[in-house]
């Protein structure tokens, strides 16, 4: 009997393997290639997960024809490779004992003293906010703040001691020491 034309038409061909099919074929080279590296079968087996959900998440970047079995290959090692970098930054440190070592000391009272002295500072009149800028924080004499502001060096004493005085009273400080110790502190070009 010779077989009928139409009866082997009507015959499905065998398809080609899908590309998720050939990925699914691939798993068991992957876990192996994956152990190769982790030495530890969890991790294997994590790698390969991850492997398989970045190569999913990009199929259309894979270009049907090339090395599928290379293109997964290259995902899965890269993979590794990014983990490792990762760990090597990163500090094993379950009881928090690293974490504690790392504690800065608070600067809350810093910032809430210093706006408040720029509050103050601008409160002041121009010429003594000045004069006390000029002594005070640029840490010039008393004469060199006198040429720059082309007034006699009483004028600047005087300037310099209202404008203490004020800010004082602005700031309410109860011991003009507190203040006046931030003077004692050497500072460059200070005669």
């Amino acid at each position: 009997m010779t077989p009928d034309k139409t009866s082997t038409s009507a015959r499905a061909l065998p398809e080609a393997p899908s590309w998720r099919d050939e990925v699914v074929s691939l798993i068991p080279a992957l876990r192996a290639f994956a152990w190769s590296l982790c030495h530890n079968s969890s991790d294997a087996d994590d790698l390969v997960q991850d492997t398989l959900i970045k190569a999913w998440t990009n199929r259309e970047k894979f270009e049907p024809g090339t090395n599928l079995r290379a293109w997964l290959f290259t995902i899965l090692r890269n993979t590794y490779y990014t983990a490792v970098l990762r760990r090597r930054r990163e500090v094993r440190d379950e009881m928090g004992e690293y974490a504690g070592t790392l504690k800065s000391a608070p600067t809350q009272d810093w910032s809430v003293a210093v706006h408040s002295l720029q509050e103050a500072l601008l409160k002041l009149p121009d010429e003594h906010r000045e004069a006390l800028v000029l002594v005070g924080a640029a840490g010039l004499s008393y004469e060199e703040a006198a040429e720059i502001c082309g007034c006699a060096l009483g004028t600047i004493k005087s300037r310099v001691n209202r404008a203490r005085a004020r800010l004082l009273k602005i700031m309410d400080a109860h011991e003009a020491t507190d203040v006046m110790a931030l003077e004692t502190l050497p500072v460059a070009g200070r005669a």
